[in-house]
């Protein structure tokens, strides 16, 4: 079991996006942050052996190397995210075309910002919306009210 490289207390919960340290909880990710020192890329391969550098130096990604050190409060646990799978409430709401259509265009969009924005001018995916801040919101339960 990997510790928290910074209190060596807890079970690490998430990664630093520039030395890839792995930490607990916000107040060791604000510490580290004081004397975080970015990992040196390896100098880039010529054009040819590119893409087969870059699999062998590839690490499996996961969810918090996505996330930047502004997310990191706002951040909804893997757990809570996987009982969006389980609403009830949600598959009924999925099962409108007009709303798949609008996930799809928002998923598609460069600017999801935007997207996501204009989507909320929609009822259908305002409700949306709201039913998955509801289920992950609600910290012990994963049934519908």
């Amino acid at each position: 079991m990997q510790i928290c490289n910074v209190c060596s207390e807890q079970a690490p919960k998430y990664k630093c996006p520039c030395c890839k340290i792995r930490y607990c909880s916000l107040g060791c990710y604000k510490k580290h942050k004081e004397t975080c020192l970015p990992v040196e890329k390896p100098p880039s391969p010529s054009s040819e052996s590119k893409d087969a550098a870059a699999a062998a130096f590839a690490e499996p990604w996961s969810v918090d190397d996505l996330l930047h050190e502004d997310d990191i409060i706002d951040k909804v646990p893997l757990h809570r995210l996987q009982s969006l799978g389980q609403s009830t409430a949600l598959r009924d709401l999925l099962c409108n075309p007009h709303l798949r259509q609008l996930l799809r265009s928002v998923d598609g969009a460069e600017s999801k910002e935007a997207a996501i924005k204009a989507a909320m001018q929609e009822p259908l995916f305002v409700e949306f919306a709201d039913q998955c801040l509801k289920v992950v919101e609600n910290e012990g339960t994963v049934y519908d009210s």
